[in-house]
């Protein structure tokens, strides 16, 4: 059975990209807040993308639905009231399987060759890693955190669903 109403009632999923090296992978993770019912997304840092309209990994074309800005503080975009959350590999953070998603969620996320500066991080109020044997490609970890979102979101709604008849 497939839900289309995952998305929480209630708040939002802002996404901040800090300088992602590839353009495939913002495509990419344009393509998971489509799916996963992300509402707005930020391109940040020195590195620019140069056609948001024209990105490979997003064949439904998202950034038609999806707000996009673009800019060099991601903070400067973070919406009034939102928690900023920085997904990163770091000794203090919280595992994601333990972690309770904020309302109005601003999600942080390094560049897929590096990690977040010091002074972004400390801007964060949580911290949470994806238990993982390796690092992640920038548009999976965006698509992991998503989707983790929308299915504690669900479970919170309906903590039990019926099964099919197989």
């Amino acid at each position: 059975m497939i839900r289309h109403d995952a998305k929480p009632r209630r708040g939002y999923a802002a996404v901040a990209l800090w300088n992602p090296k590839n353009p495939v992978n913002v495509g990419g993770a344009m393509r998971a807040m489509g799916c996963y019912a992300g509402d707005m997304l930020i391109v940040s840092g020195s590195r620019r993308i140069k056609s948001m309209t024209h990105l490979s990994a997003d064949p439904g074309r998202a950034w038609r639905h999806i707000p996009t800005i673009q800019t060099i503080d991601p903070f400067d975009a973070m919406p009034l009231g939102a928690m900023p959350v920085a997904i990163e590999i770091r000794d203090d953070a919280i595992a994601l399987p333990r972690f309770i998603h904020p309302e109005r969620a601003f999600y942080l996320f390094g560049p897929e060759d590096g990690s977040l500066p010091d002074r972004l991080v400390a801007r964060c109020r949580y911290k949470v890693a994806i238990p993982t044997m390796h690092c992640m490609n920038l548009a999976s970890t965006v698509n992991v955190v998503l989707y983790d979102r929308m299915a504690k979101a669900m479970t919170a709604v309906a903590p039990t669903l019926p099964l099919e008849a197989a």
